[in-house]
C-alpha cells in the first residue's frame, strides 16, 4: 500500500470535508427547509450498500424520489422511478446536491471523495473476483467511472474503470477526478441515472 493511500488521502478526505461543510451550509439549511416547508417527508434516504472489504453501511441521500410502494386495495404496488418523481428531488438530482450528506460519512471513515461508487448490497454475490477489487478502498462520492461516462456506459465497462483507479491511486489521479467532476456539474448534463439498468452478474 503506497503512502498515500494510507495516510494521505484520508488527510485529503477531512479537509475537503472540511472546507465542503463550510461552503454548502446554507445549501444544506435552504434545502431542508424546502423539505419543510412543502412537507416533503422524509428528508432522507437510505440504502445498505457495500463498503471497502465487502463490508456492508447505509448511504445516505437526500430523498429524490416518492416512496416507492403504493396501495391499492390491500395490494401493494412497486411505482416505477419515473412515477416517483417530484420536483424538489428533480432539482437535486440534477445539480447532484442529493449528495451532500455523504459529506459526513466521509468525516466518519465510510466513504472517500473519489473511489468506486457504493452500490447495493444485493449485488454483493454477484460480483468476479476481478470485480471485487473496487471493494479494497474505500467507496467515493465520486470516481473515475463517474468522469468517464457515469451511467452512459455498461457495466463492464464501470468495472474496468474502478479496478484501473484502484491500481492507480495517487493525489494526482484524485485531483484529476475532482477537477473532472465540478466541470461534469458545470456542465448541467441531462440526468439519466433513472434509466439504469441492475447489474445482473454480467
Amino acid at each position: 500500500m503506497n503512502l498515500y493511500l494510507k495516510y494521505g488521502k484520508r488527510t485529503l478526505d477531512i479537509f475537503l470535508s472540511c472546507f465542503a461543510f463550510i461552503l454548502f451550509l446554507p445549501m444544506f439549511i435552504l434545502i431542508l427547509l424546502a423539505y419543510a416547508v412543502t412537507f416533503s417527508f422524509p428528508v432522507f434516504y437510505r440504502q445498505e450498500r457495500i463498503g471497502k472489504n465487502r463490508k456492508s453501511f447505509m448511504l445516505v441521500k437526500f430523498r429524490s424520489l416518492e416512496r416507492s410502494v403504493i396501495v391499492v386495495g390491500e395490494e401493494y404496488q412497486q411505482r416505477h422511478h419515473h412515477q416517483r418523481r417530484f420536483w424538489l428531488g428533480d432539482i437535486l438530482r440534477f445539480t447532484s446536491l442529493d449528495e451532500l450528506p455523504q459529506i459526513f460519512q466521509v468525516l466518519a471513515g465510510q466513504m472517500s471523495w473519489v473511489g468506486p461508487r457504493p452500490l447495493p448490497i444485493e449485488y454483493l454475490s454477484l460480483f468476479s473476483e476481478e470485480q471485487h477489487q473496487r471493494h479494497t478502498v474505500l467507496p467515493g462520492i465520486t470516481g473515475w467511472a463517474q468522469v468517464n461516462g457515469r451511467n452512459s456506459i455498461g457495466w463492464s465497462r464501470k468495472f474496468e474503470l474502478d479496478n484501473y483507479y484502484v491500481k492507480h491511486v495517487s493525489p494526482t489521479l484524485d485531483l484529476m477526478i475532482l477537477v473532472m467532476t465540478v466541470g461534469l456539474l458545470f456542465s448541467f448534463k441531462k440526468d439519466v441515472s433513472l434509466g439504469e439498468g441492475k447489474f445482473t452478474g454480467n
